[in-house]
This record gives C-alpha cells, sequence and structure tokens, in this order.
C-alpha cells in the first residue's frame, strides 16, 4: 500500500488517480488547501495533519505501507516571506515527524515533491540538477532543509528517496473531473481563465522590461498528468530497487513568457484576454527552464503533453469547475 500524504491537492489528486489504477492507496491530507472531492473513490481517505505523530502512527501500524510520497507542503512564496513560521513548522517540523514515525515502522521508500524554488535565481538559462541551490524565500528554504534530511537520513538509516523538483505545473485531468483549485490562485494559468470567464477583472502581468524577448518573465509550464507519470516512474524505480538517493527536475525543457502563455489562452478560448502592466514582484526571475535529460535518461520519462494541451485541459476543468 502507498501512503499519498497531502493526496486531495492539486498535484496529490492527479498522483492518485493514476496511481489506483495499480496500488492500493490511502490519502492523508488535513483539508487547508485539499478537496475531499478530488480524492478518487478508490482510495482510503483520512482526514488528518502530517505533524499529527497519534495519526501517523495509526495509519502505519493498521496498513502495510511500503512507500511515501509527499505532496503536503505549503507553497505560496509571498505567505511564505509574510509568514515563515507558518512553512518551518508544516513543510519542515511535520515532515520530520513523518520520517520519524517511517522509519520507527521500518518503511525506507519516500518520494518527495520538491520545487524550482530551490535554484533560487540561477545565473544559467537552462536549469539542471548540478546547478546551485540558493532559495531567495522561506518556502525554498523549507524544501531545500528537507532535501538535505532526506540525505542525511539516506546516510545515517538507509532511508531510500527520490526527489522530484517541478517547475511550473499546469492543466487539469482529461476527464475534467479534477483539476486546479486554489484559494487564493497564484497561478498564472487558472488566473487567464478565470479572467476569461469573468471571474476577475483583468489579468496583471508583473513586469514587462526583463531581459526577455517580449520584456516579460519566461516559465517552464509541465502538465499535471505528466508530473503524476513521473512519480509513478519514480515509485517503480525505488520499489525495484534501481534507485535509493536521486533528485530529478521535471519540466519540458521550454519557456514560455507571460505574453506567450496570454496569447495561447486567446488561442484556445477563443476569447481577449484583459491584461495590464503591473510593477515587477521581488525575487522574479526573468527565466526559469528545466532540463529535464536526467529523468530521461535514467527513468525514460518525458514531458508529453504541450502548452496548448495544457491550456485545453484545463479551460475544460475552468468551465465546469466541480469544486
Amino acid at each position: 500500500m502507498i501512503l499519498v500524504v497531502g493526496g486531495a491537492g492539486y498535484i496529490g489528486s492527479h498522483l492518485v488517480k493514476e496511481l489506483v489504477e495499480n496500488e492500493d492507496v490511502i490519502v492523508l491530507d488535513n483539508l487547508s488547501t485539499g478537496h475531499r472531492e478530488a480524492v478518487d473513490s478508490r482510495a482510503i481517505f483520512v482526514e488528518g495533519d502530517l505533524g499529527n505523530e497519534e495519526v501517523l502512527q495509526m495509519i502505519f501500524k493498521s496498513y502495510p505501507i511500503k512507500a511515501v510520497m509527499h505532496f503536503a507542503a505549503y507553497s505560496l512564496v509571498g505567505e511564505s516571506v509574510l509568514d515563515p513560521l507558518k512553512y518551518y513548522e508544516n513543510n519542515v517540523a511535520s515532515t520530520l515527524k513523518l520520517l520519524k514515525v517511517m522509519l520507527n515502522n521500518k518503511v525506507e521508500n519516500f518520494i518527495f515533491s520538491s520545487t524550482a524554488a530551490v535554484y533560487g535565481i540561477p545565473a544559467v538559462e537552462i536549469i539542471d540538477e548540478k546547478t546551485a541551490a540558493s532559495p531567495i524565500n522561506p518556502y525554498g528554504h523549507s524544501k531545500l532543509l528537507i532535501e538535505q534530511m532526506l540525505a542525511d537520513f539516506k546516510a545515517a538509516y538507509g532511508l531510500n528517496y527520490v526527489i522530484l523538483r517541478y517547475f511550473n505545473a499546469a492543466g487539469a485531468h482529461e476527464s475534467a473531473k479534477i483539476g486546479e483549485s486554489h484559494h487564493p490562485e497564484t497561478h498564472l494559468i487558472p488566473i487567464i481563465l478565470q479572467q476569461l470567464l469573468g471571474q476577475r477583472e483583468k489579468v496583471s502581468i508583473f513586469g514587462s522590461d526583463y531581459e526577455t524577448p517580449d520584456g516579460t518573465c519566461i516559465r517552464d509550464y509541465i502538465h499535471v498528468n505528466d508530473l503524476a507519470s513521473a512519480h509513478i516512474l519514480a515509485l517503480k524505480a525505488l520499489l525495484s530497487k534501481e534507485k535509493s538517493a536521486e533528485v530529478y527536475n521535471l519540466g519540458n525543457g521550454q519557456g514560455f513568457s507571460v505574453k506567450e502563455v496570454i496569447e495561447t489562452c486567446e488561442k484556445i478560448t477563443g476569447l481577449k484576454v484583459h491584461a495590464e502592466i503591473a510593477d515587477r514582484r521581488a525575487g522574479d526571475p526573468a527565466r526559469l527552464v528545466a532540463s529535464a535529460q536526467k529523468i530521461f535518461s535514467e527513468l525514460e520519462w518525458r514531458a508529453e503533453r504541450d502548452l496548448e494541451q495544457i491550456i485545453s485541459d484545463a479551460w475544460r476543468w475552468h468551465q465546469n469547475q466541480l469544486y
């Protein structure tokens, strides 16, 4: 059985929907940002907090857990600057409790959702796993601290892990039954689609004077179902003992500017976006694009869905949003 912590959230719920096809799954989520409706009915659901050792002990004593997949982090950069305690307490301290309970119950396989935020503002155009990690906000720091804990636990206790550093997750399941639903929403593609649906007045473009072809920031967008497939391959590699301590970037290797994303949304929907230029946000790099060559070489994974597919799937979800 696989324990998916944070499996009611955006990325976690998509992973669970694919994982239940071949594995018994138990989801732990406190529903602070996740949605009960997003959890596949074939999974066992436990409502509880990652930092509650009693709940964790109950799960590990009651079910034959063979691996844990961790999606239960807070992830808003701006909020992490204003309230770092919340981020270190949940993302770091609660994960430490989870790892402690895992080891006490002799569960040694762990897949961790990390982030491109660990790279901070890199000095390279294409980021690979050898690019120096230098986060610039508490969110990125919290993720990097967990990565360091995993390396230390591998050396001391033999913990097997795979770290997956996401770039910009986007899109929705092709069924349009689950998708991206954050409150508040901070991600570009859903913000654009909400504006097109009349749910917000405008789309703010934060800076138009970056050193990029059209002056707006460039990001690497990856379909949430491609993320899910990477997690499943990583899980197979862990359980087969093929991998035991790896870090992989997850991206498509191609960047799109804010203006290009807006134009693609207009193309897919046939509607015109109302966008306005706003001041730059502090700490926004001009360009964040991943090299995913390592995971392709080692696990034969690549992002299959392009930006148009990402936006098409997201548009179907937002038109008929279920939660």
